[in-house]
């Protein structure tokens, strides 16, 4: 790691040192939202990537935000979070290879507060080998192409200052994996198609052994191994196929699945091997009448778990939401040409439990409602100003009486 960043330091350094004999290497590129292409497109398709000649690019984003939330009425009060800054490296390597990669460095409040470190990671790390537009080969930390959140999740590019519940906390976005495979895309008139497939490390027995007492996919992050080591020896499966219309928008479909426990030792098989397999759709279109932009994104989670396990770790989980964004007004304001302001709604539920408890055959609740109105003011489509509210419900396992959350965010993400 220590490498790695010192490496950045001394290309940023080359970077700016090129950028004083010519000033154009400081030009960018907006980000069009009508471009021909697919969430698959997301890491390649952002503004440093842009118009560039030289050798490598710098680039990146930035988000923090203001909160003030309350949970049936106790509240923290007033509290200020820099939520990411994250670091994009790229460089073609010749002319039919190049190179991606991301460095974040991230904070999660609530791991804050419980004693937890700040993170630096390194999100993706990637060499891409164009063989022909339908195939072509990648190779290292890579985004698993489960759902479209995953790998389009930059803040920059959404109307909410929260990710969505269902994608962090009941998948386990963003999920990264060292890996390889392949990926490819072919054009027919309005019509776009395209397909990754991988294979790489994955998830654990922390799904099912963890503190939340309940099975929760996003522990599997935690374990930084994963980038050497598969404790069943079984690598994560992820594909996913996308199409596209140019005048109605994205579908995909995805799928991922691993045998996650460990269960042979020195050659003795010690447990049953336990599958885990997740099923996703998503979609992005517009409806052209009134403009308005629907985004969504729906996961299936089944997961063998132990007979003797307690019955409040579920063997099949749901979660979901959608976006809606109306643009109100598009025009000058101030010395920004092309400014939009956008009103939205984001809806979401997420049910870590579906199963029925064992000894009285009434059901697991362990679920979750959310309704998150909110107001964002774009200067330039590369930065984003956005106020939220939040009305949220969430039931334990047995059902009591549901907590209430509510309150505000401001925040502000930006590419720089």
């Amino acid at each position: 790691m220590r490498t790695f960043v010192l490496f950045l330091v001394f290309t940023f350094s080359h970077y700016l040192t090129q950028a004083q004999i010519d000033s154009s290497l400081f030009k960018k590129s907006t980000v069009s939202t009508t471009a021909k292409s697919l969430n698959m497109d997301a890491i390649y398709n952002r503004p440093f990537m842009l118009g560039t000649q030289q050798h490598v690019s710098l680039g990146g984003y930035v988000e923090g935000n203001w909160q003030h939330m309350a949970t049936n009425g106790f509240s923290l009060g007033h509290q200020f979070q820099f939520r990411r800054m994250s670091l994009f490296m790229a460089s073609s390597l010749s002319r039919h290879i190049k190179f991606l990669s991301e460095l974040e460095f991230e904070n999660d409040p609530e791991e804050l507060m419980e004693g937890e470190k700040m993170e630096i990671d390194i999100e993706y790390a990637a060499i891409d080998v164009e063989i022909n537009p339908l195939l072509n080969f990648r190779s290292g930390i890579i985004l698993n192409p489960i759902g479209a959140f995953n790998q389009n999740h930059d803040g920059p590019k959404w109307e909410f200052v929260d990710r969505p519940i269902a994608m962090t906390q009941l998948l386990p976005a963003t999920w990264n994996n060292a890996g390889a495979g392949f990926y490819g895309k072919q054009y027919k008139g309005q019509w776009m198609l395209g397909y990754e497939i991988y294979l790489s490390s994955g998830f654990d027995n922390s799904i099912i052994d963890n503190d939340k007492n309940k099975t929760y996919l996003p522990q599997s992050r935690h374990n930084a191994a994963r980038m050497a080591y598969i404790p069943s020896g079984k690598p994560l499966f992820s594909t996913k196929i996308a199409t596209r219309h140019n005048k109605v928008g994205e579908f995909g479909l995805s799928y991922m699945g691993q045998t996650y426990n460990a269960f042979m030792a020195d050659g003795l098989q010690i447990d049953a091997p336990r599958r885990l397999d997740v099923f996703a759709f998503d979609f992005n279109m517009s409806l052209p009448k009134w403009n308005t932009n629907l985004v969504g994104e729906c996961a299936y989670v089944k997961v063998q778990v132990p007979a003797n396990i307690l019955p409040t770790y579920g063997s099949a989980q749901f979660g979901a939401f959608l976006d809606i964004i109306q643009p109100v007004f598009k025009g000058r304001v101030m010395t920004w040409n092309n400014s939009v302001l956008n009103l939205a709604c984001r809806l979401e539920y997420a049910d870590w439990n579906l199963g029925t408890f064992r000894s009285s055959g009434t059901k697991v609740y362990d679920e979750l409602w959310s309704v998150v109105p909110a107001i964002s003011f774009r200067p330039t489509p590369q930065t984003v100003l956005r106020l939220n509210y939040r009305t949220l419900q969430q039931r334990d396992a047995i059902g009591n009486p549901p907590n209430i959350s509510g309150g505000f965010s401001l925040g502000m993400s930006a590419y720089f």
